[in-house]
């Protein structure tokens, strides 16, 4: 496809002798007399290139640079001007202009000149077309690079609930407490307004909390009575045997912190390590109110389940001691239907983290 110029000046003569020369090269030509002709035809056409006289009889060549800037900014100008005025021309460089020509000139200068700012149009389109290309490229193996980071978490979470499965099996009499509890705790650090990928954290330390019981003998995990002491030693272990299991996976690291400290009391009465207060990471204090939650209006062998109203009242009682007021302080403000429905809802099926999650959302949306 021929290129396309505009040839911009107000003598008629030099006018139609550069549009010959132009025409004979095969170059589709068009031809304005002035500054506002030449804006019409910038109007209506796109160009290659477009050759100016500097001083014209209605403007200068430097305001149609300036119109061709903001309409056809990939189209280069070669002014065309006497001596006396190169230093205007030099100047219209710096502000964009590509080339200038000197009056009189030779046809193979202004063929030499209009190849030249050809070649440099060229280049500035294929620099364009290969920044797009490569944009979509980057944009494509972005969306294949998040796709993958989400095949990963999402297998790891299966790891991780074959995990808590395994635990169910062992210890039956706090089965589905690990989904249960985890659902709980989305929907309380969502009430809280704890960024998703903090919640993402915290509900994998809720669904492991108990992890380290795998460590526990069975004489123990199953004893249908009351622990002794040293039995009871041997139970509080599982914080630290849990932390043990899951700090040496650098994905689990953060995890293995609330896995660690789940059993902390908010006033130092707790175990292990006798955590106060902030020294408890976030979603160990989250968790800590939603497992006291489950405990509460679950059914044991010893006792039967109360409601979440009394569950409530007991939590309120604990506020400041084994619990985070500020974290109690939300929980309260949350009814006691939420909780009811919730727990229904993730007892009917069975959920990965990201579809309790979504899950939590559906019944904090409708509910709260």
């Amino acid at each position: 496809m021929a290129s396309r110029i505009l040839i911009v000046d107000d003598e008629q003569q030099l006018r139609s002798m550069v549009a010959a020369t132009l025409t004979r090269q095969n170059f589709e030509v068009r031809m304005a007399s002035g500054e506002a002709e030449a804006i019409k035809w910038l109007d209506r056409e796109s160009f290659d290139l477009v050759l100016s006289d500097l001083i014209l009889h209605d403007g200068y060549g430097t305001d149609l640079l300036d119109k061709l800037r903001a309409t056809q900014p990939q189209t280069p100008l070669v002014l065309v001007t006497a001596v006396q005025d190169i230093g205007t021309a030099i100047a219209s460089m710096r502000r964009g202009a590509y080339d200038y020509l000197l009056k009189p000139f030779e046809r193979d200068q202004l063929l030499t000149t209009v190849e030249r700012a050809l070649e440099h149009r060229s280049s500035i389109h294929e620099t364009m077309v290969y920044r797009e290309n490569l944009e979509e490229i980057v944009r494509a193996r972005t969306k294949q690079l998040r796709q993958a980071i989400t095949d990963i978490e999402r297998s790891y979470d299966i790891t991780l609930e074959a995990l808590g499965d395994a635990l169910d099996l062992k210890d039956s009499e706090t089965e589905g407490h690990s989904r249960r509890v985890t659902a709980y705790t989305i929907a309380l650090a969502r009430a809280m307004n704890v960024e998703i990928e903090q919640i993402k954290i915290i509900a994998r330390g809720a669904f492991l909390h108990d992890i380290g019981k795998m460590a526990i003998p069975d004489s123990i995990l199953r004893k249908p009575g009351k622990l002794n002491t040293s039995e009871q030693t041997l139970m509080r272990e599982h914080c630290e045997r849990g932390y043990d299991i899951l700090h040496k996976i650098p994905y689990l690291k953060d995890v293995a912190e609330i896995v660690y400290s789940h059993q902390e009391h908010y006033d130092g009465t707790g175990y292990p390590r006798r955590l106060v207060g902030d020294q408890i990471p976030l979603g160990a204090r989250i968790f800590a109110v939603a497992d006291t939650l489950d405990a509460i209006t679950s059914d044991r062998p010893y006792r039967r389940a109360s409601s979440f109203d009394i569950a409530r009242e007991e939590i309120l009682r604990c506020s400041g001691t084994q619990f985070d007021p500020t974290v109690v302080e939300v929980f309260i403000k949350v009814p006691s239907r939420l909780w009811v429905d919730l727990r229904r809802e993730i007892e009917s099926k069975t959920r990965l983290f990201s579809e309790i999650d979504a899950e939590v959302q559906k019944y904090v949306t409708v509910q709260s």
